[in-house]
């Protein structure tokens, strides 16, 4: 049995629209920081489950100046297409050493975006508002930490890939 904890909050909105989703099976809802490296060796595994992922932005600033800037370019890849989005997310978490301006612009370049558009949308209110909105969702379900996933709206505690594994 998964070890899970309630974290004595609001469980977490429900999955919209609104969300960025990927594959399918049993639902989970994943807060990340894009800069944290626990998140992106969690992503490494959690892309081969089969849950539907549901990822929310909570980008933890204090701790990695840089993160609301990358959370930032993944969402303005995603109002040019949402696999922009997929692809902006799969290569900042899977390089996380190259995300200075130069080469967010370079893989907007790589993804096919218009990169003007994509400069001048990661840097608008909307952008920051979507963050900003994840982040707080995330604060609301007791989130303190990245990697935080949920499944069923209780948050999974202790190795979160077993817990994922186990709820696929």
């Amino acid at each position: 049995m998964t070890e899970q904890q309630d974290l004595g909050s609001a469980p977490p909105p429900p999955v919209s629209s609104a969300d960025h989703l990927r594959g399918c099976g049993p639902e989970v809802i994943l807060y990340l920081d894009l800069a944290c490296p626990r998140c992106a060796g969690l992503w490494a595994g959690v892309i081969a489950l089969p849950v539907r992922i549901c990822v929310r932005h909570f980008p933890i600033t204090s701790k990695r100046p840089r993160s609301a800037a990358l959370h930032a370019a993944a969402e303005a890849a995603a109002i040019q297409t949402e696999d922009a989005f997929w692809g902006m997310w799969d290569s900042l978490l899977a390089d996380r050493a190259h995300t200075d301006d130069p080469h967010l612009w370079e893989r907007a370049e790589r993804l096919g975006l218009d990169v003007d558009r994509f400069d001048s949308d990661r840097r608008s209110e909307a952008v920051a508002n979507r963050v900003r909105t994840d982040f707080l969702s995330g604060i609301r379900a007791g989130v303190t930490g990245t990697p935080t996933a949920f499944v069923g709206g209780v948050a999974a505690q202790g190795d979160l890939l077993n817990a994922l594994r186990e709820a696929a």
